[in-house]
C-alpha cells in the first residue's frame, strides 16, 4: 500500500521505512517554524501500517485535536500538526483535491517541483506555495533555504489573508533574516526567488505598518544590483502609503545605484528604474 503526507496541497510519497520531520535540513521534510524542533516527529511505514511518534521535540504533536504521548498508529484522513503546521495522511483508493506527488527516499531532503512562476503576482491564499525554481548553480544551502522556503510562504500567505499579520511575520522573520545574509554574503540567489521573498516582505509591511520591512526589501534588490520586479513594486507602493517611516537615505541610495547602473538595463528595466522614483517621491511626501 502507498501512503502519501500531505502538506499545503502537495503530496509527499512515504516509502518504507522511517520518515523524519523537523527543522534540520536533514530531516525528510524540513519545516522552517520556530515552534517545530529540529527533529520533532517520526513516521514509520511498515506494510500497510503507518505510524507517528514524538522525537522528544520541545512543543509535541497532535494528532486529531489530541496530543500523543506514545507512538500512535495513523489512518487515512487524520490530522497532525507539528509546530504550527498542519499535515494530513492520505492512503489509498482516497479521494480528495488534486496534489502534487513529490517521491521522498530514505535520507533525502524534499524536492520541490517548479511552483507558481511569478506571471502569476497575486495568487489566492488557497493556491500552492509560490517559489522559485531552484537553479542549478545556486550553493547547496540555498537550494535546501529556497525549498524550505517554499513550504513556509503558503502558511504565511494564508494567515496574512487571514489578518493574522503577527503570526506570519513571526514565520517569516527567520527565514527572511536568512535570506538576507546570505545575500550579504554574496551567496547566489535566483531572480525568482528574490522576488517571493521581497513580495511578501512588502506585504508584511503592509500588514504590520513597519517601514523596516520596506527597507529590507530596499536593501535586498540593493544587494542584487537591479530594478524590483513589478510585482514588487506594485507591494511597496501599497506599503509606503500605509508604514510609519521609511529610511529615505537608503532607498535614495538605491535610486542612485540604478542610474549607475542604467546603460546596462533593458528598456523594461528602465521603465522600473522610473517607478523606483517614483516610490522615492512618494517615501519623501510621508
Amino acid at each position: 500500500m502507498r501512503f502519501r503526507l500531505r502538506y499545503l496541497h502537495h503530496d509527499l510519497e512515504l516509502t518504507e521505512g522511517p520518515f523524519v520531520i523537523g527543522r534540520s535540513a536533514g530531516c525528510q521534510l524540513s519545516l522552517d517554524d520556530p515552534l517545530v524542533s529540529r527533529r520533532h516527529a517520526i513516521l514509520r511505514v511498515v506494510g500497510d501500517c503507518v505510524t507517528i511518534e514524538d522525537d522528544q521535540s520541545r512543543n509535541g504533536i497532535v494528532v486529531n485535536g489530541v496530543r500523543i504521548e506514545e507512538p500512535t498508529e495513523l489512518r487515512s484522513g487524520d490530522r497532525i500538526v507539528v509546530g504550527s503546521q498542519e499535515l494530513t495522511l492520505v492512503g489509498p483508493g482516497v479521494d480528495g483535491e488534486p496534489a502534487r506527488t513529490m517521491a521522498f527516499g530514505k535520507r533525502t531532503l524534499p524536492k520541490l517541483p517548479s511552483l507558481v512562476p511569478m506571471t502569476d503576482p497575486h495568487p489566492s491564499p488557497t493556491s500552492p506555495p509560490v517559489a522559485a525554481p531552484v537553479e542549478a548553480e545556486m550553493d547547496p544551502t540555498m537550494v535546501r533555504r529556497a525549498q524550505a522556503f517554499a513550504l513556509l510562504s503558503g502558511v504565511a500567505e494564508k494567515a496574512l489573508a487571514m489578518g493574522r499579520s503577527e503570526e506570519a511575520e513571526r514565520l517569516l522573520a527567520g527565514p527572511l533574516s536568512d535570506i538576507a545574509d546570505a545575500s550579504r554574503g554574496g551567496k547566489q540567489l535566483s531572480r525568482a526567488l528574490v522576488a517571493v521573498v521581497a513580495r511578501l516582505a512588502a506585504k508584511l509591511a503592509t500588514a504590520t505598518s513597519k517601514g523596516g520591512w520596506v527597507d529590507y526589501v530596499i536593501e535586498l534588490y540593493c544587494l542584487q544590483e537591479r530594478p524590483c520586479p513589478a510585482v514588487v513594486v506594485d507591494e511597496l507602493n501599497t506599503a509606503v502609503r500605509r508604514v510609519s517611516a521609511v529610511d529615505l537615505g537608503r532607498l535614495r541610495e538605491y535610486v542612485a545605484l540604478l542610474h549607475e547602473k542604467q546603460s546596462t538595463f533593458g528598456p523594461a528595466e528602465r521603465f522600473l528604474v522610473q517607478r523606483i522614483e517614483g516610490l522615492e517621491r512618494l517615501a519623501a511626501l510621508r
